[in-house]
């Protein structure tokens, strides 16, 4: 879950690889004091970087910041069940619609204990196939590109039987390191409100409450908005390719006053995840740069070339190098600097994954 994608936000986490092979070690489990965990600064216009605790973060931030957080709750997106035929598939959900359709990730049999890329294909469900998952009676509305496991789906039942079916049948999206079956509470931050996301805003799962008025007594004015974290890894090369998909975000006027206040009085704005940067980003790159309030989509993908006309800073997640994340957090950090960074995270022993540790990305 690394959150994505959508959600998860990582140091270059492989493209699409969740559960790809690597050297650093994942967090297979919550942390119980997760403001324990290691926090590694990264200084990115004067090249160091340093290691830290999440704890710390208080003394690393200043009286007149804007911390911004995705207040988005995890959904219980992991539906397994069958096809009319009987063959065992499972449902991930990756966004709900206007329509009230949801856009879905179709799995062949199995579950997280194998991981994605491992897990054998689906069965191929042509537009009106009807089939049941985690209680719930789907239709196929459309096949997507670029692969014939994206689909939208409608399901049979609608409002509060909807909700009560997919929490009572449901499961949080997992993946292979994990070291047992989660529950829904796991994947869950403190401030979590509308249930939105499919996968945790996982950046933000250290922030524990007492570490949150830590920095209210330090001065640091906390935000949030609401974003649609998406799915981060689903195994299929080309689906993987093309994420994160287009993501649709609530931005308050309170956190667009309190953004304007911050950047006016020389604070810094920090952001929690990259959620947080796509919603804030992708709204000031619709506008002419000027931040808007309200809900809209962003397709925007931050990369080498990228900057940031909003956010100053970005509290992640630490995931092993690979292009797909080091070319997201170019936007704030230089590609050596990034690399070095990573190398030392590994030959430290920080744990990866959206239960791991945390890097700061934001200038003294």
């Amino acid at each position: 879950m690394g959150g994505g994608a959508g959600g998860v936000a990582v140091l270059g986490q492989p493209p699409g690889g969740n559960e790809a092979g690597g050297r650093m070690k994942p967090a297979t489990w919550p942390n119980a004091h997760p403001e324990t965990g290691r926090l590694l600064h990264v200084e990115p216009r004067a090249g160091r970087f340093s290691d830290a605790h999440v704890a710390d973060l208080p003394s690393l931030l200043r009286a007149g910041d804007l911390l911004v957080v995705n207040d988005a709750a995890t959904l219980p997106a992991s539906l397994p069940g069958r096809t009319e035929s009987g063959e065992r598939i499972e449902l991930r959900l990756m966004s709900r619609e206007p329509d009230d359709t949801w856009t879905a990730v179709l799995f062949g049999a199995g579950d997280w204990r194998k991981r994605t890329e491992d897990r054998p294909p689906p069965p191929v469900l042509p537009v009106g196939t009807r089939f049941i998952v985690g209680g719930l009676t789907a239709r196929v509305v459309e096949v997507l590109p670029p692969s014939p496991r994206l689909l939208r789906v409608a399901f049979a039942e609608t409002g509060a039987a909807l909700w009560a079916a997919l929490y009572r049948g449901g499961r949080p999206v997992q993946y292979a390191y994990t070291g047992g079956p989660l529950a829904l509470w796991h994947v869950q931050t403190v401030y979590g409100a509308r249930p939105w996301a499919v996968e945790a805003p996982s950046a933000g799962l250290p922030l524990t409450g007492s570490l949150l008025l830590g920095l209210r007594r330090r001065g640091v004015a906390l935000a949030s908005l609401t974003h649609a974290a998406g799915l981060s890894s689903t195994g299929d090369e080309a689906l993987d390719s093309a994420l994160p998909r287009p993501e649709r975000s609530d931005i308050p006027r309170a956190t667009v006053d309190a953004v304007e206040h911050t950047r006016a009085a020389g604070g810094r704005v920090v952001a929690v995840g990259t959620t947080v940067v796509r919603a804030l980003e992708g709204r000031a790159a619709r506008h002419g740069g000027r931040l808007v309030a309200g809900e809209g989509t962003t397709d925007l993908l931050l990369g080498p070339g990228y900057v940031p006309r909003v956010v100053h800073g970005l509290l992640t997640g630490v995931h092993e190098p690979g292009s797909s994340h080091h070319a997201l957090l170019q936007s704030f950090a230089p590609l050596p600097l990034l690399r070095e960074a990573a190398a030392h995270a590994e030959a430290q022993g920080y744990l990866g994954h959206e239960f791991g540790d945390s890097c700061l990305l934001l200038d003294a």
